[in-house]
């Protein structure tokens, strides 16, 4: 005896249950055969030329509908006919039309896929559908009651779009219910993973290897990052949810063929766009800025995680899953290694040569530019060092932070290790202050350095990340420094006057008071004329306070005494002094070996 073609997936939607009553007459059974068999030959691939043209699924679809209850009512008939083992002929004829049918149908479904392929666009299907993901279109309703289910203010396009998903879901019903589940898969999986693979190549995603990626110079791998990350959003939130919207609508009934179909379609295209980080974090090339690209990859892969599990979300796909879960690991422990290397690279930074004029050292502005571009990744970097927390961070006193905000919580681990490369800095900073021979020049130059570092953490997310106490307690610093600068190299010319000024001092004792003080500024302006500080605030407060301290007492001195004596000795004025004070700090370069000529009190003899 012929039996009819099987599957293990045998149930019937609501939509295609077979006419037939339970217990049908021998009668019932012929009249199903013969009507069955005036429609399928009607339609046969194998009859004329016009009929293996024309679609069967045309405009009115009124035939269609008719065909698919035929094909129903007949499965109903073979499944009659093999449990009363009876009427073997009616059964061979009836098994004949059915193949017959699945042909016609097998034929029908890939011309719908074709002839829609931009309509039934991943990114269409996922926008027109995506508010229930499970559009449903009863082929038993008419066309009118289909396109209102699909709603009012849809396009015409993706009026279309839900009319071939309509006969898309019902064609693989009726196959799936008749046996045919699995060529009917077949067709869907050929013909859709080439929509989605050639989807990813217009996306610009290609099969990278190591080898190529190492190759790459820094401008075309930064542009091929770009636009990766451009089109993993695309890829994940229109091509694949889009492709498992429609797979799960067309294989509505079989939640096995459904899976199968979406992870053979999705598999490979997918496994290959989440490799490409992975492959990154692998790369042997280190340019500087290789961590940034590194932080916009891990970020992109954790804020689509959520999407990731929702779509890849059957134990078939679950190698789409572990894969961007390996490139998020492989990343972050990438983005660690950098950090502990750059920590490593402050430390062991061994230039000897001092900065003139106490101005920025190299290694606080490369540094802080470093800081500052990580610090607007301070989410990301939270996320990773609190998996990946680098061993420096263990050694980081937790007293270095007075403002209990910043360390209260894991979420702030990125301030923790940012605070903690910046301390690594100002330690190095402090070492290569003891390069100067002049004391007064290193204090200025940790004042300047520490002023730069401050500037720098106050015009960036560091601000936030640090916190106020961070800011207050290293502001209060640089004003250590600078009244030690100040000490060390003014204390001669200060005490180069009288504490007090009284009309009892002789003649000698006058004049060598202007002796000592003409020496003693003259000695400091030289030196310091090609000193800088590049901060505008810094330098007018060392100005005023030196101003504060050296002009009131030189002017009551000049008052009282500048007519006892020649212009020998009385060489500058009171204004001329803060002239020459305000001409401080700005780095001038000087030739002359004595700026102060006896014969004049003027400042143009004194400069330049």
């Amino acid at each position: 005896m012929v039996f009819f073609h099987t599957s293990s997936n045998t149930s019937l939607s609501p939509t295609s249950t077979s006419s037939l009553p339970t217990s049908p007459t021998s009668s019932m059974v012929e009249q199903t055969i013969q009507n069955a068999e005036s429609i399928i030959k009607k339609w046969d691939l194998n009859s004329s030329s016009l009929i293996t043209i024309t679609p069967l699924f045309h405009p009115n679809r009124k035939e269609a509908k008719e065909y698919l209850k035929c094909v129903m009512d007949l499965r109903g008939t073979m499944h009659f006919l093999v449990s009363q083992n009876s009427a073997p002929h009616k059964l061979v004829i009836a098994q004949t039309l059915m193949q017959i049918a699945m042909k016609r149908l097998e034929k029908e479904f890939y011309q719908i896929l074709s002839s829609n392929r931009e309509r039934l666009d991943p990114e269409l299907v996922s926008t027109s559908l995506s508010s229930d993901g499970s559009a449903s279109f009863d082929v038993e309703e008419d066309e009118a009651d289909q396109l209102k289910i699909a709603g009012e203010s849809i396009s015409e396009v993706e009026r279309v779009s839900a009319l071939a998903m309509a006969d898309l879901k019902a064609i693989a019903e009726c196959m799936s219910s008749s046996g045919y589940g699995k060529e009917c898969a077949n067709i869907y999986k050929l013909f859709r993973k080439s929509i989605v693979d050639r989807g990813l190549y217009l996306l610009g995603i290609e099969k990278f290897k190591s080898s190529r990626i190492n190759k790459m110079d820094r401008e075309y791998l930064h542009l091929t990052i770009k636009n990766w990350l451009n089109a993993v959003k695309i890829a994940l939130k229109s091509l694949f949810n889009g492709e498992k919207i429609l797979c799960d609508h067309v294989f509505s009934a079989s939640q096995t063929i459904r899976d199968a179909c979406f992870a053979e379609i999705t598999t490979e295209g997918a496994k290959n766009l989440f490799k490409f980080p992975e492959l990154i974090a692998k790369n042997k090339n280190s340019p500087p800025d290789r961590i940034f690209r590194l932080l916009e990859l891990h970020g992109a892969i954790s804020e689509l995680r959520p999407d990731i599990e929702s779509i890849f979300n059957v134990e078939l796909t679950s190698a789409i899953k572990l894969q961007a879960l390996s490139s998020l690991q492989k990343v972050g422990g990438s983005v660690k290694t950098l950090l502990t290397n750059f920590g490593s690279s402050i430390r062991k930074d061994s230039s000897k040569t001092p900065v003139p004029g106490g101005g920025i050292h190299p290694l606080a502005q490369s540094t802080m530019s470093y800081l500052s571009s990580l610090s607007d990744y301070d989410r990301i970097l939270t996320d990773i060092i609190s998996i990946h927390p680098p061993i420096d961070n263990a050694l980081f006193p937790e007293s270095y932070f007075n403002d209990p905000t910043v360390i209260e919580a894991p979420k702030q681990a990125a301030s923790v290790h940012l605070a903690w490369l910046i301390l690594i800095l100002l330690c190095k900073i402090d070492s290569k202050a003891q390069l100067y021979e002049d004391l007064s020049l290193s204090y200025l130059f940790l004042a300047n350095n520490l002023q730069f570092i401050i500037n720098q953490v106050q015009t960036s997310t560091l601000k936030h990340l640090l916190g106020h106490q961070w800011l207050s307690r290293h502001t209060q610093k640089i004003k250590q420094y600078a009244l030690s600068y100040e000490s060390v190299a003014w204390n001669r010319v200060f005490e180069s006057l009288p504490e007090r000024t009284t009309s009892e001092l002789s003649y000698e004792a006058v004049k060598d008071c202007f002796k000592r003080f003409n020496a003693a500024f003259e000695q400091v302006y030289v030196k310091q004329i090609s000193w800088i500080v590049p901060d505008g605030k810094l330098r007018d407060e060392l100005k005023v306070s030196i101003a504060g301290k050296l002009v009131p007492v030189y002017r009551e001195f000049y008052e009282t005494f500048s007519t006892k004596l020649n212009a020998d000795f009385v060489r500058i004025s009171p204004d001329d002094l803060g002239n020459y004070l305000s001409d401080l700090f700005h780095g001038t370069r000087i030739s002359s070996s004595s700026l102060l000529q006896s014969s004049s009190h003027s400042k143009g003899c004194l400069l330049r």
